[in-house]
C-alpha cells in the first residue's frame, strides 16, 4: 500500500473511532440522564388485577391488561426473551407467566393466551421443582399461592397432582421457617409485607399497612402495593397505583421510584470502568439532584439502605458537604436484622454500608465507626458460611474487606479487571426481575476503547523515561537499587489522566530521583559526597563554583537539577510566574532530612518520636514528587497557596501515614541494620528490653496515628479549601499508591511483585470480553 493510502486509511480509522466514541458516549449519556426501566410482566399483571373502586367487575388499569394481551412470547411465556439463560430466568418467566394468566382469567379475557401460558407452565414443570435454579424473592411462597388463586378462579392446570401438592408442601415449610419462634422478628414481618401478594390468605393487612412509605407503596413494589389495594380499601395504595398508571401508561416496572439508585449505580459503574471523565457534567447534575434529595429527606434516598449508603459515599468523595448523620438510622446492627434486607441476607446493601463507613473524616463520626464494625463482621460471616447473596460476587466482598478504597490496587489495574469481568447481561432479581443493562454493551465498548488509548500513552511515558534515565546516566549509578522503569509509568497511571503527559513525566522523574537519592544517603555515598551533594542543591543555579567530588555526585546532581529546571520552565508558563526557587527549596529540605537520618544511623542515635516525625515526614520524599508536578497541572497555585497552612497540612498528612506504614513493614530489617524506625522508638520508650508485647503495643499506637492522619487527609480532600481540588486529588492519589505499596510489604524491595501488574496496565492487551 502506498504511503498516501496508508495515511488516508489511518485517518479514516481515526475518524471512524472518533465517531464511534461520540455515538457510544451519547447513548450512555441518554441512559444516565433518563434511565429507562423495562416493563415487569409480573408487576404489570398484579396491577392489572386491581379492580375499579366501586366497580369490582372492571379493571382499574385496562391498558395493563391490553399490554399483557399484546406481549406474550411465542413459547407462551411472559418475561425476558433474547439469549438469556433459562437457568438464570426460568423461574422468573414461570412466575411472570402465571401472574399474567391470573390477570387475564380475573377479567375473563385472552382465553387463547391463557391456554398457551398453561402449556408453557406444563413444559417447564421440571424448572419449577429444581431447587438449583435461581428463583425470585419469595418464589416458594408466592408461586403456590398464585396456583391456589388460579384454582379458585376455575383454572385447570396441566400439572400432576403430586407436583401441585409438593409445591403446597414446600410453601408450608417455607412459611414455618419464616414464622419460626414464639414471635416473629421485625425483619420477618417486613419480609412478609414485602411479599404480601403471596400471603393474602394469612396476612394481617392492617399490620402490612404499617410498612407503607409516604408515597403509598409497600417498599416501592407495584406488585405488593397492588395486593394491598386488592385486599383493602387503603387510599394511599390506590393513589400510588394511580400515579404509577399515569407515569407508566401501558405497563409497570419492577420497582418505582428507582431513578436515584439507578443513576448512582450507573455513575459507580462508569467510575469503576475508568470512563467517568467522559460524563463529568452529567455526573455533577446527578449528584446535585441526589444532594437535594438528601437535604429534603426524600424517602427514595434516605430510607433505602443501599441507596442512602451509596449516596453518602459518592457525595462525600465528590466534595459535597454531607454529614454522616444521614446514616444514623442504620447505625445499629439490629436495624439491619429488622429489615427486609436483613431477612434476605442482602450482601449488596451490607457492602454499600461498609464502603460508606470507610469515608470517615473524623474520630467524632461514631455512626460510621459502628456501621463499619457490624457490616464488616456480617460480610465476613457471609463469606465464611458461603452465604453471600446472589446480587454480588463473593470475590467482590472479599476484595472490599481486604483492600479498603484507600488501599486498593491501582485504579488502571482495577479498571482492567472490571472490564475483563464485566457482564453485560446482568440481571437484578427481586420478586420479578429486570435487566440491569444500563447501556452495558456501550459501557464495555467505551471502556475497552479508553483502556487501549490509555495503555498506548503509558507505553509512551515508559519510553520517554527509559530514554531520560539513559541520557542522564542514572543507569551508571551502581549504588542505586535495581528498578523497573515501567513500574513508575504504572504508578503514575493511578495519579493522573493519561493525557497529562508532561505532568506524569515530572512526577515519574522525581519519583525515580528521590529513590536514587535515598539510596545515595543510605549507603551509596561517603560523608564527603553527601555534603558535596547538599552544597550543590543549596546553590542550585549558582552551583558552578562548587566542584564535584565524584562522578556519582555529578550524575545525580545534574539529573535532579536539569529535570527540575525543565519542569520549572514549563511550570512558569502554566503559572505565569517563576517557580524554580520553590522546587529547589523542596529538594533542599529533602536532602537535609536525608542527612539527619544518615547521621543518626552512623552514630547509632535513637531519636524520640518528637525528633523523628518532623524529619521522617520529609524523608519519605513525597514533597519533591508531588510539588513540581502540581505546577504543570493547570490550576493557579499562587505563592500564598503554597505557603498556606492547608498546603502544609496536606503534605504532612500525605507523608506521615506512608512513612509509618513503611516503618511497620520494615522495622525488623531496619533494627538489624541499626536504622531509625518509629516502631523501635515506641517499643524502647515503653520497654528497654523491647519485648514482643511492647513491639505489638507500638504497632497498635502507630496504626492509630496512621488512621487519624489518613482521615485528616481525606477531610482536606473533600472539603472546600484554598488549594484547588485537582491539586488536592494528586495528594490523595499519591497517598493511595504509597499505601498500596507499603500496606502489605516494602514494595521496592520486591520489584518482581509488580511485574504482573505493570504488564497488565502498560504492556499486555485486554483479554476479549464476550458481549
Amino acid at each position: 500500500m502506498a504511503p498516501e493510502a496508508k495515511a488516508r486509511t489511518a485517518t479514516e480509522n481515526c475518524a471512524f473511532a472518533s465517531q464511534n466514541t461520540i455515538e457510544l458516549e451519547n447513548r450512555i449519556r441518554q441512559e444516565l440522564l433518563d434511565p429507562k426501566q423495562p416493563p415487569s410482566p409480573y408487576d404489570t399483571a398484579w396491577v392489572a388485577m386491581v379492580p375499579e373502586q366501586g366497580a369490582p367487575q372492571v379493571p382499574r388499569f385496562p391498558a395493563y391488561v391490553e399490554w399483557i394481551l399484546g406481549n406474550q412470547k411465542s413459547d407462551g411465556s411472559w418475561g425476558f426473551g433474547g439469549n438469556l439463560s433459562p437457568c438464570l430466568l426460568g423461574k422468573v418467566a414461570i412466575s411472570s407467566t402465571l401472574a399474567c394468566i391470573l390477570a387475564l382469567k380475573t377479567w375473563e379475557v385472552g382465553h387463547e393466551h391463557i391456554r398457551k401460558g398453561l402449556h408453557f407452565l406444563e413444559k417447564n414443570m421440571s424448572c419449577i421443582m429444581d431447587e438449583k435454579i435461581d428463583a425470585p424473592i419469595g418464589f416458594n411462597i408466592i408461586f403456590p399461592a398464585m396456583l391456589k388463586l388460579g384454582i379458585d378462579l376455575g383454572l385447570e392446570f396441566p400439572l400432576k397432582q403430586s407436583d401441585v401438592e409438593e409445591l403446597f408442601r414446600l410453601r408450608e415449610m417455607e412459611l414455618q421457617r419464616t414464622m419460626n419462634g414464639d414471635s416473629m422478628a421485625l425483619g420477618r414481618k417486613a419480609y412478609m409485607a414485602y411479599i404480601a401478594e403471596g400471603l393474602a390468605d394469612i396476612v394481617d393487612w392492617d399490620e402490612v399497612q404499617t410498612y407503607q412509605l409516604n408515597n403509598g407503596s409497600l417498599f416501592n413494589s407495584p406488585s405488593a402495593t397492588a395486593a394491598l389495594a386488592i385486599n383493602s380499601d387503603n387510599v394511599n395504595a390506590h393513589q400510588y397505583l394511580e400515579f404509577l398508571g399515569n407515569k407508566f401508561v401501558n405497563s409497570a416496572p419492577a420497582v418505582h421510584p428507582f431513578n436515584i439508585r439507578s443513576q448512582l449505580c450507573l455513575v459507580d459503574t462508569l467510575e469503576n470502568m475508568g470512563i467517568s471523565s467522559h460524563f463529568s457534567c452529567e455526573i455533577s447534575s446527578i449528584l446535585d439532584m441526589t444532594y437535594r434529595s438528601v437535604e429534603q429527606n426524600d424517602e427514595e434516598t434516605i430510607m433505602d439502605m443501599e441507596t442512602c449508603a451509596m449516596a453518602f459515599r459518592m457525595l462525600r468523595m465528590h466534595g459535597y458537604d454531607i454529614s454522616s448523620d444521614i446514616l444514623s438510622h442504620f447505625a445499629e446492627e439490629s436495624i439491619f436484622h429488622d429489615s427486609v434486607e436483613g431477612h434476605l441476607n442482602n450482601s449488596k446493601a451490607l457492602l454499600e454500608l461498609y464502603k460508606a463507613s470507610l469515608v470517615r473524616i473524623s474520630e467524632d463520626e461514631e455512626t460510621l465507626e459502628k456501621i463499619g464494625l457490624w457490616s464488616g463482621k456480617l460480610l465476613e460471616e457471609q463469606l465464611r458460611s458461603n452465604r453471600v447473596s446472589r446480587s454480588i460476587s463473593p470475590k467482590e466482598v472479599d476484595y472490599a474487606l481486604k483492600t479498603p478504597f484507600y488501599s486498593a490496587i491501582l485504579e488502571p489495574l482495577q479498571h482492567r479487571m472490571n472490564i475483563e469481568s464485566f457482564y453485560t447481561k446482568g440481571v437484578q432479581m427481586q420478586k420479578s426481575s429486570y435487566l440491569a443493562r444500563h447501556a452495558a454493551e456501550d459501557i464495555l465498548a467505551l471502556a475497552t476503547e479508553k483502556f487501549h488509548v490509555s495503555q498506548s500513552m503509558y507505553q509512551r511515558n515508559h519510553q520517554c523515561i527509559e530514554k531520560w534515565v539513559k541520557d542522564a546516566g542514572l543507569d551508571r549509578l551502581k549504588f542505586a537499587r535495581v528498578m523497573s522503569w515501567d513500574a513508575f509509568a504504572f504508578m503514575a497511571s493511578a495519579v493522573f489522566p493519561p493525557e497529562l503527559h508532561d505532568v506524569s513525566i515530572a512526577w515519574i522523574q522525581n519519583s525515580i530521583l528521590t529513590v536514587i537519592a535515598d539510596d545515595f544517603f543510605d549507603d551509596g555515598g561517603s560523608i564527603e559526597e553527601l555534603k558535596n551533594f547538599i552544597a550543590l542543591i543549596e546553590k542550585w543555579d549558582e552551583h558552578a563554583g562548587i566542584e564535584f567530588c565524584s562522578e556519582d555526585v555529578e550524575i545525580l546532581f545534574r539529573a535532579v537539577y536539569e529535570a527540575n529546571n525543565d519542569i520549572a520552565a514549563k511550570g512558569a508558563v502554566v503559572q505565569n510566574r517563576v517557580v524554580v526557587d520553590h522546587i529547589a527549596e523542596v529538594w533542599l529540605k529533602l536532602v537535609n532530612a536525608y542527612m539527619v537520618e544518615a547521621d543518626w544511623a552512623r552514630t547509632k542515635y535513637v531519636p524520640t518520636m518528637e525528633e523523628y516525625i518532623p524529619v521522617a515526614e520529609v524523608s519519605i520524599a513525597l514533597g519533591p514528587v508531588v510539588m513540581p508536578a502540581l505546577y504543570l497541572l493547570g490550576p493557579e497555585l499562587t505563592e500564598d497557596m503554597i505557603r498556606h497552612p492547608e498546603y502544609d497540612s496536606m503534605l504532612k498528612h500525605m507523608s506521615i501515614p506512608v512513612r509509618l506504614l513503611n516503618d511497620i513493614r520494615t522495622y525488623k530489617k531496619e533494627m538489624r541494620e541499626g536504622c531509625t524506625n518509629s516502631v523501635r522508638m515506641l517499643a524502647l520508650r515503653d520497654d528497654p528490653s523491647m519485648s514482643p508485647a511492647s513491639i505489638e503495643a507500638a504497632e497498635i499506637e502507630i496504626r492509630r496515628i496512621i488512621a487519624n492522619s489518613r482521615m485528616e487527609l481525606l477531610r482536606l480532600l473533600v472539603t472546600e479549601g484554598v488549594v484547588p481540588r485537582p491539586c488536592r486529588e494528586i495528594f490523595w492519589n499519591t497517598y493511595k499508591i504509597a499505601h498500596c505499596f507499603y500496606a502489605e510489604r516494602d514494595g521496592f524491595s520486591k520489584p518482581q511483585d509488580l511485574v504482573a501488574a505493570v504488564n497488565a496496565v502498560v504492556h499486555e492487551p485486554l483479554r476479549a470480553t464476550p458481549l
